[in-house]
């Protein structure tokens, strides 16, 4: 199980680099052909925004997933081990919250996006909001599953140390990736 879960975030990965590329590039050749050629795609345009949207989105469960999102790790590192876990533990309770609003309210909004087209390319507006469904689900799993994992003891020392913005040894970060 933990090795297709790897698999599929790998897959993430590789497609953040591609719209990363496909986006560098729509806006290349768009420039070009506006100063070169006094024309354009039109659709480059709406597209890369699109893909801009969805690079943050699907980055922010990465992110997460990598815990290389932001914390307030000098106020966790003045306790120990207890109210290490105590404030991770709360943590995690607050981003279940706040990703399971976020999800909800992607959900409530989706029929109001999906009845709208973009302008140029007339994509369902739903596909480009609907990012919002992936990124609340996709924290809300990864903060379920840390909180299942410090509920039930498997909470490993390192985790912990991250939590509290110790210092990884190189080591142990080649072995998460």
């Amino acid at each position: 199980m933990r090795t297709l879960i790897n698999l599929f975030f790998r897959f993430l990965e590789i497609l953040l680099v591609v719209m990363m590329a496909g986006m560098a590039l729509m806006v290349f050749v768009n420039v070009v052909m506006r100063y070169g050629m006094n024309s354009g795609i039109a659709i480059s345009e709406e597209m890369s925004r699109y893909f801009f949207i969805w690079v943050t989105f699907i980055g922010a469960v990465l992110a997460y997933r990598e815990h290389l999102h932001l914390g307030v790790e000098t106020l966790v590192a003045k306790f120990g081990r207890t109210g290490r876990l105590v404030l991770m533990a709360l943590s995690n309770l607050i981003v279940l919250g706040c990703s399971g609003i976020f999800f909800w309210g992607t959900w409530v909004q989706l029929p109001i996006n999906t009845s709208m087209v973009a302008t140029v390319s007339g994509l369902s507006m739903g596909w480009v909001y609907g990012i919002g469904l992936f990124t609340g689900g996709g924290i809300f799993l990864i903060a379920l599953e840390r909180l299942v994992r410090q509920a039930t003891g498997r909470i490993t020392d390192e985790e912990i140390a991250a939590f509290a913005g110790e210092n990884m040894s190189l080591e142990q970060l080649a072995e998460r990736t």
